[in-house]
């Protein structure tokens, strides 16, 4: 990342964990490229997982979203606040992600049975990132706004794993994942729409000024 107005803000960046986390990483011969390709390998896995759609292969897939999240937390405190930048930086600071996004959103669609809800929420994804970017290249600070932001699909996701775990349990169903599909890809769809807005209104806002 560039600066911080093109940063992710994270409520976590500031937690006492995650800055004795960083700072460790940051002394060790740990880069934060390597970090965010670590992303992808949670990414993975959770996507295995999901893939596998028993209960206890639903919790690991949650746990995996998160361990997943957290290296995209850490990468960037790593590289700014552990003065550890590289040039490529920005290159692993969105790849990864778009890989990994692509990964468990189209896994959980093939797991619920609609493997074409799991690409659309995929390209859904992937687009409110263009849009961001999009923004980012006209020389606006980027837009990470929702509805349904990365943190925000990834919360749902985790969370239709838990109670997916659950209702496979009492009632061998993937509603719940089903409905988490549904979610992200029109949330994320959404998504597009409330960021292209907004880039347009500063837009038209700076050409009038």
């Amino acid at each position: 990342m560039s600066n911080d107005s093109n940063r992710r803000p994270i409520a976590a960046r500031a937690s006492g964990w995650a800055r004795s986390i960083s700072a460790g990483l940051a002394r060790s011969s740990i880069t934060p490229n390597q970090i965010s390709v670590l992303s992808i390998a949670f990414a993975a896995l959770g996507a295995w997982l999901l893939w596998l759609a028993t209960p206890l292969a639903l919790l690991g897939a949650a746990a995996c979203i998160q361990l997943r999240l957290i290296c995209n937390l850490l990468d960037g405190m790593v590289a700014m606040e552990g003065g550890k930048k590289t040039a490529t930086g920005a290159l692993y600071n969105e790849f990864p992600d778009r890989i990994a996004d692509s990964l468990l959103i189209v896994a959980l669609g093939y797991t619920c049975g609609a493997p074409w809800l799991g690409w659309l929420g995929a390209l859904a994804a992937a687009l409110t990132a263009y849009v961001r970017l999009a923004g980012g290249s006209l020389g606006l600070p980027q837009d990470f706004r929702g509805p349904m932001a990365k943190q925000h699909r990834m919360a749902v996701l985790t969370l239709a794993c838990l109670l997916g775990a659950a209702e496979l349990v009492f009632a061998q169903t993937h509603w719940t994942l089903r409905i988490a599909a549904w979610v992200i890809a029109l949330g994320a769809l959404l998504t597009c729409i409330t960021r292209s807005r907004a880039i347009a209104a500063v837009l038209h806002t700076r050409d009038d000024a």
